[in-house]
């Protein structure tokens, strides 16, 4: 592999895994915050426990998608330091805002919320628990601005070749931010939903016999789960739909991918799935179960309407950005070669699949969740911890196939141009790539590879951990002789966050 291949693979290695701790932390950081909420409004002893569990769980990956996200924008001067030089003008006001709002704001009052149990009244403790959940979505919001201008370029002007912002609240408004970012955050409460269903279906099976007197907070945490992993997903079916439809505006060639679309249809044709290989010639040749028109439907809001495929669309990028790759040494093998307009076909469709997928699987099961625990049920059957825990990985696995398509479908671009923007605003992955040898690439992938490894597997077990220990590793029961001090709930303060 050349050095442009094994430096996009180290950063999606390392950023998919980073991105499975983040949207975990952004929905689970609400849901514990509503959770306090209730415990302040009730004095109901179920939520208390919620959010002492939920939130220790909350911790733990909250730690992690730190540790493993700083990697992320030190990547850009590792191994991407050419786009960090044509983007930094841009990125700087974003990147800011949201290193303000994460160092400053979240670990603030994170560790206000950590420390001040016994310290600070219980609406000021409160307030630092919404401060703190609120500020990952604000946190949230000012990456997506920047990624979302990597899609769809605007607020700048080009000066001496280098894109150059004349308009923060342009970029903060972006069309494709403002779709993106609904999107996101619903996905996000679509893990966190998961989780709570998948750990509360285990507790609950597991103390099914016993008089356990934390079965209501395992109920309450499940039935709140399956409720948010619903609505959740309508948000995302919303949000899709209006994510597509921005997207066969501004970059025609992704969505073309995505279906696999290989010829101009009019009226088009949505492929359910394919059996065989997408990325031949012949790619409208291996889909079957197709629903006639509908594509034309998700692009256009109209049955009729033409649906330009990949093979047009290529001719058009070639007549606005050239056939060849300029004679550049920098560009290595690929100076003076021609350009490759389609994204990996295979990828891009499956992507697209799975991501909607794995997604209403998420909301089934926890649909079927909420349906077996009714009026008071508990399953019996050793099948339902178990479909619920796998259950889990989907949202998961949704988000990250999400993320996937959307990054690979831009190819070739790093920077896609905005058909209706500044010309000149856009940049080939291969240009973006540092001057290094293939040697030192790939000491960095593998030497960060091990190192997420390992963080994976500190990940696992602390949750392993705590998940197993219940509510008994969080509040422990009140040992005689002890002179720890007492919340105003009336339960023990050994407090171990």
């Amino acid at each position: 592999m050349d050095v442009l291949e094994l430096a996009r693979w180290q950063f999606g290695i390392t950023t998919v895994y980073h991105f499975l701790m983040v949207p975990l932390t952004i929905g689970l950081s609400v849901l514990v915050a509503g959770m306090q909420t209730a415990w302040v409004r009730t004095g109901d002893q179920r939520y208390y426990k919620m959010t002492k569990f939920w939130g220790k769980l909350l911790l733990v990956n909250f730690a992690m998608g730190v540790v493993t996200g700083i990697v992320q924008e030190f990547q850009f001067g590792m191994a991407w330091n050419a786009y960090s030089r044509f983007v930094g003008d841009v990125f700087g006001a974003p990147l800011a805002m949201e290193g303000l709002v994460a160092f400053f704001i979240e670990s603030t009052f994170l560790g206000l919320w950590i420390f001040g149990w016994d310290r600070l009244p219980k609406k000021v403790h409160l307030a630092c628990a919404w401060a703190f959940s609120l500020a990952t979505a604000v946190s949230a919001y000012f990456i997506l601005a920047a990624n979302s201008w990597m899609q769809h370029p605007v607020g700048v002007d080009l000066v001496n070749g280098k894109p150059t912002m004349k308009s923060i609240w342009a970029v903060l408004t972006n069309s494709t931010a403002l779709a993106a970012i609904p999107h996101t955050l619903a996905g996000a409460f679509s893990v966190a939903a998961a989780f709570l269903v998948g750990m509360a279906a285990w507790h609950l099976w597991r103390k099914r016999k016993e008089d356990d007197e934390h079965r209501a907070v395992w109920r309450s945490s499940l039935r709140l789960g399956g409720w948010v992993g619903v609505v959740a997903f309508v948000v995302l079916a919303i949000t899709g739909d209006v994510q597509g439809k921005l997207m066969f505006q501004q970059q025609p060639m992704k969505m073309a991918s995505a279906e696999a679309l290989c010829h101009t249809e009019k009226p088009a044709s949505f492929s359910i799935i394919a059996i065989g290989d997408v990325g031949k010639e012949n790619c409208e040749d291996v889909k079957t179960f197709s629903v006639p028109a509908l594509l034309s439907f998700l692009a256009h809001n109209d049955f009729k309407t033409e649906v330009k495929g990949v093979q047009d669309l290529v001719v058009e990028y070639q007549a606005k950005y050239g056939t060849n790759y300029p004679v550049d040494p920098a560009l290595g093998e690929l100076s003076g070669k021609p350009i490759d307009y389609v994204p990996n076909l295979p990828v891009t469709y499956w992507g697209f699949r799975m991501m909607i997928g794995f997604g209403a699987i998420s909301a089934g099961m926890g649909l079927l969740a909420l349906w077996v625990t009714r009026r008071g049920r508990i399953p019996d059957t050793k099948w339902f911890p178990r479909l619920m825990l796998l259950a889990v990985a989907t949202p998961f696995l949704g988000n990250s196939t999400g993320w996937i398509f959307t990054e690979m479908g831009r190819q070739p671009f790093v920077v896609a141009p905005n058909p209706s923007g500044v010309d000149g605003v856009w940049m080939f992955t291969a240009r973006a790539v540092s001057n290094l040898s293939t040697g030192e690439v790939w000491t960095s992938l593998i030497a960060l590879t091990l190192i997420y490894a390992v963080l994976a597997g500190v990940e696992v077990f602390l949750m392993r951990k705590y998940v197993r220990g219940g509510i008994e590793g969080v509040i422990p029961p009140a040992q005689d002789g002890d002179k720890t001090g007492k919340t105003d709930s009336g339960e023990t303060l050994a407090f171990a966050y």
